[in-house]
């Protein structure tokens, strides 16, 4: 069986192993102390019953920090984890409707919208036109798209579009906040104000 070898991970000096010249040193609380030798900066350490643990070699002067290195391990370790649940990759999935969708079949894809966006993922929302439907007015296919969109129950915001593509209109929806679904009321009941108002003035 092959022996399974550790991830290499760059080397953290501690203690006697910085040897520099002048080092500029930080305390437990980051905390600038000043610019001192390593020897008197590990004198320091020592004096609190601590270590010296370097933090930047590439620093000038080489940056180091009085601390406890397990404490400083252990939030080094946090970090990195916390790094890489960000890093985590975004899926986009993708669900489509046409013009003519129904309402039961409208509210199961919905589900599924605000369960994906719920789960941080991203969603291709495609309104599929085919023949003559593809020449309808873009306010009323607009319209046909917002059916869905009413009963999606996640807050989300609109990352981009409708615009149109090969399937017909597209947009993408992104996990948002109350505040995103406010400002998209808000404006389109100023689009809807403004809609009838050129109405009235015809």
């Amino acid at each position: 069986m092959a022996k399974k070898y550790k991830k290499w991970e760059p080397l953290v000096r501690i203690n006697e192993q910085i040897r520099y010249p002048e080092v500029r040193v930080l305390d437990d609380e980051g905390n600038n102390l000043d610019v001192m030798s390593s020897d008197e900066a590990l004198a320091r350490a020592m004096d609190l019953g601590l270590d010296l643990v370097e933090i930047s070699a590439k620093a000038k002067p080489p940056l180091v920090q009085i601390i406890d290195y397990g404490k400083y391990a252990y939030n080094k370790k946090k970090k990195e984890k916390e790094a890489k649940a960000k890093q985590k990759s975004v899926e986009t999935k993708n669900i489509q409707v046409k013009v003519g969708t129904g309402e039961g079949d409208l509210i199961l894809k919905a589900k599924n919208i605000s369960k994906w966006l719920e789960d941080g993922q991203r969603v291709k929302l495609d309104l599929f036109l085919r023949g003559r439907v593809k020449y309808l007015e873009k306010g009323f296919l607009e319209e046909r798209l917002k059916r869905i969109l009413k009963l999606v129950t996640t807050p989300y915001r609109i990352a981009d579009g409708p615009k149109k593509s090969p399937k017909g209109l597209t947009l993408f929806l992104e996990k948002g906040t109350k505040k995103d679904m406010e400002k998209m009321a808000e404006k389109e009941n100023k689009d809807n104000q403004l809609k009838k108002d050129q109405n009235e003035d015809k």
